[in-house]
């Protein structure tokens, strides 16, 4: 398969935060401008021209990714859309998900209706990650409902809850929320894989890992609540948001180098 107009939405992940590049627009690379490279070379080998656009803004909700991103996405004309969504929403103690479900199915027909191909995404599983494993219920209820959505419309899926093959420390940002450039380079294959595209992307080696004392990890969580769950609570509380601000990368198609 080859795609010519290739437009992603969604939040923080999408936008590719955990990813630095001071070189692209905001300052992010991410499994998405890294998928769109894959998707670039392939339309290049079969002689069609390729644009890629992101519309993703960190720290979105479903239903704002919804109400924001998907009209602006259905008016660039794309034959693929990406969205990823709904991991903010589940850690939220309070969050109808069939309600949630029942805007996401909508969209989902919405965009496929119009001719895009859909990629989809379930939500890792949270179990993996000490920090929010909490929320891994309701994370198991979403993401079912993800599988049917896209089973019904024709979407591909990247299914990130069974993708097991890695451990939280090799993958994800000293935040623990959002991947490092190893676990966004992960996406990027799957994402390639689950389209059917043909590409040469390689994982990424991930660095060795310390083996740390109780007393040592003890101290490492501690720094880590300070510097990042302390400001998550207080945009909590506050009503604020990390996205506040925050401009899509690539509001309209173009080529990607």
């Amino acid at each position: 398969m080859t795609f010519s107009k290739y437009v992603a939405l969604g939040d923080s992940f999408t936008e590719g935060v955990g990813d630095p590049d001071p070189a692209r627009p905001n300052g992010l690379r991410g499994w998405a401008d890294r998928t769109a490279e894959g998707l670039a070379a392939a339309a290049s080998a079969a002689g069609k021209d390729f644009g890629y656009a992101n519309l993703a803004i960190r720290g979105r909700k479903l239903p704002a990714i919804i109400d924001e991103q998907v009209d602006a996405a259905l008016a660039l004309g794309p034959d693929l859309v990406s969205i990823h969504g709904g991991g903010n929403d589940v850690l939220r103690p309070k969050v109808d998900i069939d309600a949630l479900a029942a805007t996401y199915d909508d969209a989902i027909g919405r965009m496929s209706a119009a001719g895009a191909h859909v990629l989809m995404f379930t939500i890792a599983d949270p179990g993996l990650n000490g920090v929010i494993k909490v929320i891994r219920g309701r994370t198991a209820i979403f993401n079912e409902w993800v599988r049917e959505i896209a089973e019904k419309h024709g979407a591909s899926v990247v299914d990130m809850w069974r993708m097991r093959d890695w451990t939280v420390a090799e993958v994800m940002d000293d935040d623990r929320l959002h991947l490092n450039a190893v676990g966004h380079q992960k996406i990027a294959i799957a994402a390639l894989d689950a389209l059917g595209v043909a590409h040469d992307l390689q994982p990424i080696a991930p660095a060795v890992v310390p083996v740390l004392s109780a007393r040592e990890q003890r101290a490492a969580d501690l720094a880590w609540a300070r510097t990042h769950l302390a400001p998550w609570v207080q945009r909590r509380v506050t009503g604020r948001s990390s996205g506040d601000g925050v401009e899509p990368k690539r509001p309209s198609l173009a080529p990607i180098g």
